[in-house]
């Protein structure tokens, strides 16, 4: 393409227009006196230099920026914590927050930090208490509404009150960006607060947070005094060549990779040993422990579905089952949120009665299965949601699920399609990793859709050994898959094709 001189300096005007020197409404320290509705500014630095709080070993240190810490008290028992930051030079006139994992109390640095680098004013939180674990809930009503959702929501507010102040604007767009608990938190903002962000991205989302703590804690109470019934490393390798084996070819390319595991009809008893003596099996009891893994709870009360682990997940199943990490979230899901009682045990859980008295206690709190996104769409939000088909830890079927009940609320893919698209990665685990393509830019798929009106029709992901790229495939929008054109490379993304599964 030819451009004439007149032409390039309007690209090079726009270009530089579209960022902005930061300071227009005052100095960094002047924001200590910015007076806010819940709460109070802390400390208002400029930092010049510095590595990302705890990474010493960061390759580079941070852009120059305002660093402000803010305590946040919407009721009388909050205590949120919340770090900004807004870039010292060259803001892209955008806000990014990032989000949490599991019940943790921290501020998420390494996801502050690549959002600043990327020109973004960014913020996260504590979500009101400090440390893993959930003990701080137990007699404290308001520290749960605070983590389910009311901290994210009151962060959004003051920092965008703060980032008016010191720069003179707003910002022009507004982002959500987290994975696991951070995309739960992603769906609560699209369901409850659908004017706080332009666009959001959420990943992995643990949007069905009683019904994955049931899940695990149920696997673990059969697993926790069974040792026989266990599945070791080396099972649960053997299981998933099986399976692999089984089911990989069902996209039309033998490429290691299964592409939709809900189709996989694989049964673990192929596997089971003959006689005594035989390896490269598995026990009675290990191949009940594998339907168990793969096999669906359902709520009582309301007959929901809960989605149980999918075929090709199994090289990341522990010892006792799902994660450590869903398994001691689950552990205190139903110790101090549903019946706060510290001394509660995995053995005393009753699936068929549990379950349903998990989601009732909830009150739609930390859960966020609420399928009406017409006020966000409505609004002009874009969501990009994405799971890992491998994913370990939360099931991929929530996500599938969830989005199948927001096209019938809503009244159809085409009410959805062009606000909301769910992208589904054959191989990859939670948030990353696995064995299929798992890197890839979401920020840069929204940042198109929203502010460009370019819907992601698909986006390109890749998968590195020894730090190089061995494999680029592209995430196709839900219910598409991606399915190989039938020559050339199956490990070049151009070869494929998005089509109805």
């Amino acid at each position: 393409m030819r451009i004439v001189a007149g032409g390039l300096c309007a690209v090079i005007v726009a270009w530089v227009a579209s960022f902005h020197i930061v300071a227009a409404g005052g100095s960094c320290a002047d924001l200590a006196t910015l007076a806010l509705s819940n709460g109070k500014i802390t400390r208002a630095e400029t930092v010049e230099g510095a590595t990302p709080p705890g990474q010493r070993n960061a390759s580079k240190p941070l852009p120059a920026h305002c660093r402000v810490a803010v305590t946040l008290t919407p009721s009388s028992d909050s205590d949120i914590k919340v770090e900004l930051w807004i870039p010292a030079a060259n803001w892209n006139g955008k806000y990014q927050a990032v989000g949490n994992g599991a019940f943790n109390g921290t501020i998420s640095y390494p996801a502050m930090a690549s959002a600043l680098t990327r020109g973004y004013a960014t913020s996260s939180t504590d979500t009101g208490h400090v440390g893993g674990g959930a003990s701080w809930a137990a007699g404290h009503p308001e520290k749960v509404v605070d983590f389910g959702w009311r901290a994210v929501h009151e962060m959004a507010i003051a920092s965008k009150k703060i980032i008016a102040s010191h720069t003179g604007r707003a910002p022009s767009f507004s982002y959500w960006n987290g994975c696991s608990a951070g995309g739960r938190q992603a769906m609560k903002e699209a369901q409850r607060f659908p004017d706080d962000f332009n666009g959001i991205i959420a990943g992995a989302p643990g949007l069905d947070w009683t019904g994955r703590a049931a899940q695990a804690v149920r696997i673990a109470k059969t697993l926790e005094h069974d040792q026989a019934a266990r599945l070791s490393a080396s099972d649960a390798k053997l299981l998933h060549r099986a399976v692999v084996n089984a089911c990989d070819a069902g996209d039309g390319v033998k490429d290691g990779l299964i592409s939709d595991p809900v189709k996989c009809k694989f049964d673990p008893g192929v596997l089971q040993c003959n006689g005594s003596g035989q390896s490269d099996c598995l026990t009675p009891a290990q191949v009940k422990t594998a339907r168990l893994m793969y096999s669906a709870g359902v709520n009582t009360s309301t007959k929901r579905e809960v989605g149980g682990l999918l075929p090709g997940s199994e090289l990341g199943w522990t010892d006792l089952g799902w994660t450590e990490s869903a398994r001691s979230t689950g552990l205190d899901q139903f110790r101090f949120l549903v019946f706060n009682d510290p001394a509660w045990d995995i053995q005393k859980f009753d699936v068929d009665r549990d379950l349903a008295r998990a989601e009732e206690t909830d009150h739609d709190t930390l859960n966020a299965l609420d399928p009406n996104l017409k006020a966000f769409i409505d609004r002009g939000g874009k969501l990009i949601q994405y799971h890992g088909w491998a994913d370990p830890q939360i099931s991929p079927a929530n996500s599938t699920q969830y989005y199948t009940r927001v096209v019938d609320a809503l009244g159809g893919v085409q009410k959805v399609h062009g606000s909301y698209r769910l992208f589904m990665a054959p191989g990859m685990g939670h948030c990353g990793g696995g064995e299929g393509p798992n890197t890839f830019d979401m920020v840069a798929a929204l940042e198109q859709w929203v502010e460009q009106g370019k819907a992601p029709d698909q986006i390109l992901a890749s998968h590195s050994a020894d730090g190089a790229v061995d494999r680029t495939r592209p995430l196709c929008p839900y219910p598409q898959m991606a399915a190989y054109k039938g020559t050339g490379s199956i490990d070049d993304a151009a070869n494929f094709v998005c089509r109805d599964r």
